[in-house]
């Protein structure tokens, strides 16, 4: 008679535990299924609201940061990443200094389309910054080596055309994208 109350209580136990176990899960994937809600709603360009990102997952204010830079809102993805960076995890630490490093880097190129080149300067010079700060995190990451030598690229043509004399404005911007020597065309 005890074995069976044992046995019998040993069965109700482990019910409890794998009910509980159950439900826990069903809660992670309820949370994780919102969040990707959320990230296809930024996906599909529409924002989200702040009060669903005060405990939300740091990629999905990653993504974020990536549709606030999209629209055109770099001081407010700026802000995203930087408050970021200082609660990301190691995982997720190079995702955040690649998007900072095309966040200043994207800033660089309007500057450069408006006819800025000096203004333009120390935002590549952010950028490169970024992508080694990435490239440091996770040496094998691909896309930030090669923003970073686009940046690499770039700072040195800003300099030549800042530094010589031009008379024709639409001439240095022509210039500035068309004589990058070496400029990748492609994979292979």
């Amino acid at each position: 008679m005890l074995i069976r109350r044992i046995k019998h209580g040993f069965w109700w136990t482990a019910l409890a535990a794998a009910l509980a176990v159950a439900l826990s899960q069903a809660w992670l994937w309820a949370g994780i299924a919102g969040q990707n809600r959320l990230i296809g709603q930024l996906l599909a360009g529409r924002d989200v609201a702040v009060e669903d990102l005060a405990n939300a997952d740091p990629a999905l204010r990653l993504a974020r940061a990536v549709y606030l830079r999209k629209a055109g809102r770099y001081d407010d993805a700026l802000a995203t990443l930087n408050l970021l960076l200082q609660q990301v995890p190691p995982a997720l630490r190079a995702q955040a200094r690649y998007n900072l490093g095309n966040l200043y880097l994207a800033q660089a190129q309007e500057k450069l389309k408006a006819g800025g080149v000096d203004s333009a300067t120390p935002l590549v010079g952010l950028a490169k910054q970024a992508y080694r700060e990435a490239l440091a995190a996770d040496p094998g990451f691909w896309d930030a080596k090669y923003n970073l030598e686009v940046a690499m690229r770039l700072l040195p043509e800003m300099d030549r055309i800042n530094s010589g004399n031009q008379e024709d404005d639409g001439s240095q911007k022509s210039e500035l994208w068309t004589s990058l020597p070496g400029f990748p065309r492609g994979l292979p």
